[in-house]
């Protein structure tokens, strides 16, 4: 298993020089001057120059790109001339508000779909399985912000049981914080759970086919060990993929998300850096969100290798 691990992360280092080069070139192969942004009004042939000169902008791209990656290794990402605040600082003030969005989104969209795709796929082909296949297509059509809009109607302005837009920091009340983040959360899981229970719905089915489902019946094992023991491991390797790449779903759903229910997270932080062309913080948020993606894929892999030995002792 170590060895197994240790190469895997030798594989994450040229994936991640190559994220770090794309983010590094998205932001400097732009329409526009930096300096000119900069600057404003004040912006003059001498002080554009200067500022050039002291930011590196009149350095050939491949000489700013390593001096870029150099300070990023070293923990500098930058810092944004509109706020000045570094662009670590910035992040960190609002990951835990983005990942916990993500957290509980990803366990409503598994609390739901996990449940469904069991009952389906042992009652497959019936008219439940056909009514929640058909289901699964519907909601995978309705896209994010028409489900926000509909849950705040709902549940806000008509129920009045949770809050429409605002955050409770968890520290000052932890019931206040789970209420400000159960429809971003649900909003954001009723676009996830159709894809995780048509993919967990389908390995089910053919795992229930396998001779070793048979023979555990035949000894009279209980249908609930069977299913959740014998036939959901097996069937949760596509799963633990398509819930990975969810994660880079979900980042790009909170984008969206947030702007609507006026969370401080990291897609909030995103949009604001694109509407105010502040590049050094858009550029820093781009390669969190980009590695934060690369490095989820590297937890995949190593689930992989839990739930299936044969992947980390490199067997067929």
């Amino acid at each position: 298993m170590p060895g197994f691990v240790a190469q895997r992360l030798l594989y994450l280092v040229p994936v991640l020089l190559a994220v770090s080069l794309l983010t590094f070139l998205i932001a400097s192969l732009l329409p526009g001057d930096l300096a000119y942004v900069i600057l404003g009004d004040q912006a003059t042939p001498d002080k554009v120059a200067a500022l050039r000169h002291d930011m590196g902008l009149d350095q050939p791209i491949w000489w700013r790109y390593l001096s870029w990656l150099g300070n990023v290794l070293q923990g500098d990402f930058g810092r944004s001339f509109r706020t000045g605040q570094t662009v670590l600082q910035a992040v960190m003030e609002r990951l835990p508000v983005s990942l916990e969005l993500m957290l509980l989104a990803q366990l409503g969209a598994l609390a739901i779909g996990i449940p469904l795709a069991i009952a389906c796929a042992v009652r497959s082909g019936s008219a439940f399985d056909r009514f929640m296949t058909g289901s699964a297509f519907s909601m995978l059509s309705v896209p994010a912000f028409l489900s926000a809009i509909l849950l705040i109607y709902l549940f806000a302005v008509e129920l009045r049981w949770l809050p429409a837009t605002g955050y409770v920091p968890f520290s000052e009340d932890p019931v206040g914080n789970l209420r400000c983040f159960l429809l971003p959360a649900l909003t954001l899981a009723l676009g996830e759970w159709p894809v995780l229970m048509r993919v967990l719905r389908s390995d089910m089915i053919a795992t229930l086919q396998e001779d070793y489902i048979a023979m555990a019946r035949a000894k009279g094992l209980k249908p609930s060990r069977i299913l959740l023991v014998h036939a959901l491991k097996p069937s949760s390797l596509t799963l633990v993929t398509v819930t990975g790449i969810n994660i880079g779903r979900l980042i790009g759903g909170t984008v969206i998300v947030e702007s609507i229910f006026a969370l401080p997270g990291i897609g909030r932080l995103l949009l604001g850096a694109i509407f105010t062309r502040d590049l050094i913080i858009l550029q820093g948020v781009v390669l969190f969100v980009a590695c934060g993606y690369v490095l989820m894929n590297f937890v995949v892999d190593m689930l992989y290798a839990v739930l299936d030995p044969r992947i980390r002792h490199g067997h067929a």
